[in-house]
């Protein structure tokens, strides 16, 4: 009986399912976006995101602990040297999990698993934080005038100043 076992065995041996996850793994840090059947898809997400959150402590523990997943140096590297950085502000859902339709041969529900921060279209289209902190108001062109006005006459007056003292020092 399996009660209270919750993971999808996704019809392997453990043998086989660890080293098929493994090779999807490296394959997605690698490619960032790969393309696989809707069961395979959220049953990696399971095994790579608390890699990639692994990743956030650059330590040979950590690394290792990592490469004992992938088994693949490559993957290891790049999740490191390039996810890691780009990821270390967000606190989690690391992956996108896209549904595309279903397979012609058997019909199985196919779906594309994306790391959300290498999505250039999507990145595009969001907007920035920067534009959204700005606030909408509405000020007199006369206010904002006056003041940048004043300020290059004050600016002038010490230069003059300046100047009438190096002429007394000359003489």
């Amino acid at each position: 009986m399996r009660h209270n076992k919750a993971f999808n065995h996704l019809g392997r041996k453990t043998g086989h399912r660890k080293a098929m996850l493994a090779n999807m793994a490296s394959s997605l840090l690698l490619h960032k976006r790969i393309e696989t059947t809707l069961a395979k898809a959220k049953a990696l997400r399971v095994y790579v995101e608390p890699l990639i959150t692994k990743s956030k402590v650059d330590s040979t523990h950590s690394r290792r602990i990592v490469f004992s997943y992938l088994k693949q140096k490559e993957a290891v590297t790049e999740l490191f040297r390039v996810i890691a950085p780009k990821i270390a502000d967000r606190q989690g859902g690391y992956l996108r999990i896209l549904k595309t339709g279903f397979r012609v041969g058997d019909g199985a529900d196919m779906a594309l698993v994306e790391l959300v921060d290498f999505n250039e279209a999507a990145l595009a289209s969001a907007p920035k934080k920067e534009e959204a902190k700005k606030p909408a108001t509405r000020r007199s062109r006369a206010k904002k005038a006056a003041p940048k006005a004043a300020a290059p006459e004050k600016a002038e007056e010490p230069k003059a100043e300046v100047e009438a003292k190096e002429e007394t020092k000359a003489e």
